[in-house]
């Protein structure tokens, strides 16, 4: 058996190896995403795509989108805590602004809304007062006409 401090020599070298090995693959680089991602239109997971952004800054993003609209412009990221103009810089090829695409509703999902099959037929328009008068007036016998037999 080996003396003690042997063994705690060898145990705290195999800690620094097995360290350093976690810290390189933390440090490595990921593969950029072969498009632009669009910020106004991403997942979590295709903005973590994009070296620079993580899971943290993911969820940051998503967070300023559902809380204050679409972005406008990439710059418009620069006010998320974290992202400063030299990780922007980083970071701005891989991204793209864009509207994002307009969510359709179906008809029964509009409480206002009326489908053929319930829609009601309109009704003619309505006449005025005098139009109403008029036309009595004019259907109505005239007193030359009662007079004849």
């Amino acid at each position: 058996m080996y003396p003690r401090w042997q063994q705690r020599i060898v145990f705290a070298l195999l800690s620094l190896t097995l360290l350093f090995t976690c810290v390189d693959a933390a440090l490595a680089k990921k593969k950029p995403p072969s498009y632009p991602i669009n910020i106004n239109s991403a997942s979590s997971a295709e903005l973590q795509m994009v070296p620079g952004i993580g899971p943290a800054t993911a969820q940051k993003i998503l967070q300023t989108r559902k809380s204050y609209g679409s972005f406008k412009d990439v710059n418009d990221l620069l006010a998320i805590r974290g992202i400063g103009q030299k990780r922007l810089d980083k970071m701005r090829k891989y991204l793209v602004v864009s509207k994002p695409p307009a969510a359709r509703t179906p008809a029964h999902s509009n409480p206002g809304a009326t489908t053929s099959a319930t829609a009601k037929p309109k009704a003619p328009p309505a006449k005025s007062a005098a139009a109403g008068i008029a036309q009595k007036k004019s259907s109505a016998p005239t007193a030359r006409e009662e007079e004849e037999p």
